[in-house]
């Protein structure tokens, strides 16, 4: 399997900021780790082994990137609005400087994204936000809910980087047009305490008329790592 390591100095988020490859086809796909997690977390927890004859067979080519959650949402030295600004710095990294090595890499525009849990909220956020450049998204036990972040504060960019907030209310048609030709896969369990949520966001792109599909796991399933492993199994390539 091809497996290629990546840093570079951002001058957008001032600092070094690394990322994995791996896959040489296939749908190129951006991994967002969980909470504060770092671009190794989906091959130390086994993901990347359990998509490996995906990855081999060039069905699917995976863009893991770190994350900047620790100064971002989960900074609680500084004010909310800082913490939403280092967020959306995070975007434009992604755009500007992720998306260009992945057009080197993989010559496919059927961009897709993907993440567990906190990962399954960038994934899904940043595809609502920029529907012209993700196709598909695929998020597991996604969590939703960033008010937790910002103690009590909410302004605008708060808003439109809350799906369960903005989306109810988005009447624009150039977005509309775009979430109804992409897709989205929210996969949780009846045991998850994300679950709730999941549903939410699901009759809200039942309501816009998305394409879009709800996967309530049984047989136990909750959030974690080994349910994790069967559900990109079945999803991802």
């Amino acid at each position: 399997m091809n497996r290629e390591y990546h840093k570079w100095y951002s001058s957008r988020l001032h600092r070094d900021m690394e990322l994995m490859v791996f896959g040489h086809a296939g749908t190129p796909t951006i991994v967002f780790p969980t909470s504060q997690g770092r671009f190794f977390e989906y091959e130390d927890r086994g993901m990347v082994g359990a998509l490996g004859q995906k990855l081999e067979n060039g069905h699917l080519q995976l863009f893991c990137v770190d994350s900047v959650d620790s100064t971002s949402w989960y900074d609680r030295f500084v004010h909310p609005r800082q913490r939403v600004e280092r967020h959306m710095v995070y975007e434009s990294y992604l755009l500007e400087e992720v998306f260009p090595l992945m057009r080197l890499k993989n010559g496919r525009r059927d961009v897709a994204v993907t993440g567990c849990s906190f990962g399954g909220y960038h994934a899904v956020n940043f595809a609502l936000r920029y529907p012209d450049a993700v196709r598909y998204c695929y998020a597991m036990s996604g969590a939703y809910n960033i008010h937790q972040f910002l103690d009590g504060y909410f302004d605008n960019d708060c808003y439109f980087n809350s799906p369960l907030d903005f989306l109810p209310h988005m009447g624009d048609p150039w977005y509309l047009d775009r979430y109804r030709r992409n897709w989205f896969l929210l996969a949780t369990g009846h045991h998850d305490f994300c679950w709730n949520d999941n549903e939410r966001l699901a009759a809200i792109m039942r309501a816009k008329g998305m394409n879009h599909r709800l996967d309530v796991w049984g047989d136990g399933a909750f959030h974690d790592w080994p349910w994790w492993h069967r559900m990109a199994a079945q999803y991802l390539g």
